[in-house]
């Protein structure tokens, strides 16, 4: 008996069935074995767990035609949670094109993006200078981000070695509390930060380091970008 199938919705999508029940593989078990994992220390085994399965999900998904998961249905919801962060771990460890490939295929079944995957996409497609892709997506990030700021800065200096005064400007004024951040010379992880940023309101400031510790392996890989901002 198969592990998973596809079935169709009546909003022509698709939902994952378990045929062999709960006693078998699920996405939601992989997800909270994952959390599990991480929560202990063991960021490795999480991350095997995370990728192991995505594969079965790569694995599922027919490679002709577009497939959409239907949000609504929690067993679609653990797939995607899983892909998604089994994305950032690539991001992470600075495998941009895998990262990219994932986060490609995890906006083909949601095309929605209710994961806010296109942000994640969007540096990847900087770091591995596919300015032509980025060009495509990056009106598709909501203007409230400062990552939209961030990722348009980069991607000029990237591209011609200098950065644009006018989103310069804006993002100095519009986001003043992240550009503060990123001219910082320390960024502590402290436990002041943590309970802040964990907080159900977390404050401008928390959200600015947060996006500094989610990219700061990317101005060590790609050096010079954060001394043009203190510039």
């Amino acid at each position: 008996m198969k592990e998973l199938e596809l079935k169709p919705t009546p909003q022509d999508c698709y939902r994952i069935d378990y045929p062999a029940g709960e006693k078998g593989f699920t996405f939601e078990k992989a997800w909270l074995r994952s959390q599990e994992q991480e929560a202990a220390g063991d960021i490795e085994a999480a991350c095997n767990t995370r990728y192991e399965a995505f594969q079965k999900l790569a694995d599922l998904i027919p490679e002709e035609g577009e497939t959409e998961l239907e949000w609504e249905d929690e067993h679609n919801q653990n797939a995607m949670f899983i892909l998604n962060s089994s994305a950032i771990d690539h991001f992470l460890i600075g495998d941009f094109e895998m990262c990219a490939a994932m986060l490609e295929m995890l906006l083909e079944l949601d095309p929605e993006d209710h994961l806010e995957a296109t942000k994640l996409l969007a540096y990847s497609y900087v770091a591995l200078g596919e300015y032509e892709l980025f060009d495509e997506v990056i009106n598709d990030i909501s203007d409230k981000y400062a990552d939209k700021e961030v990722l348009k800065l980069w991607a000029e200096f990237r591209r011609n070695g200098h950065l644009p005064e006018g989103e310069l400007f804006h993002f100095r004024r519009n986001f003043a509390v992240y550009y503060r951040e990123f001219i910082a010379d320390e960024h502590p992880v402290s436990e002041e930060y943590l309970k802040d940023v964990e907080s159900p309101r977390p404050t401008r400031e928390a959200l600015a380091r947060e996006l500094w510790l989610k990219t700061e392996h990317l101005w060590t890989l790609f050096p010079g970008f954060i001394e043009a901002l203190k510039a």
